[in-house]
């Protein structure tokens, strides 16, 4: 899986865990593991541009998500040739630790859980509507339960 990461915020972020959760939610989202995917981190005032000009939001967010083909050339069944790109993420970690701090867990969770997301917006999931919110949420919080668990099972090995 080719995860390229892009730091432009200024911050210090967990690159690493944000490789690895994206990694691990593609993996088992069943995508090809040729796909690439591309997660650029911005400072607050480029997250606010990014949602005025591309969703029509005032005031920065917490995570962007740009498919690059609703087609999702990244399963195992397509029959795109070539190397598969998903598309890519924008992630804020000044967002990111506002609202960590609400939830009462690290920026590194957070982000973390804001990278799981979105993938599975690249992945075509939605949460306008209850039931999509429901599924979405749903196999967000067993995707990163499942990392978490693997991650811990590999700390004490």
């Amino acid at each position: 899986m080719g995860i390229e990461i892009i730091n432009e915020s200024g911050r210090e972020v967990d690159e690493s865990g944000i490789r690895a959760v994206s990694e691990f939610a593609l993996l088992e989202m069943g995508v090809n593991p040729l796909a690439e995917l591309s997660v650029l981190i911005v400072d607050i005032e480029h997250m606010t541009e990014l949602n005025k000009r591309w969703m029509g939001g005032t005031g920065p967010t917490d995570v962007l998500s740009f498919p690059m083909d609703d087609a999702m050339p990244g399963r195992p069944d397509s029959s795109e040739p070539g190397t598969p790109i998903l598309g890519d993420l924008v992630l804020s970690p000044e967002v990111a630790e506002a609202q960590a701090k609400d939830a009462g867990h690290s920026t590194a969770d957070e982000l973390h859980m804001l990278s799981v997301h979105g993938v599975l917006h690249i992945l075509g999931y939605d949460h306008a509507e209850p039931e999509q919110a429901k599924e979405m949420f749903g196999l967000q919080n067993r995707l990163l339960d499942s990392w978490r668990a693997k991650r811990a099972a590999a700390a004490e090995s």
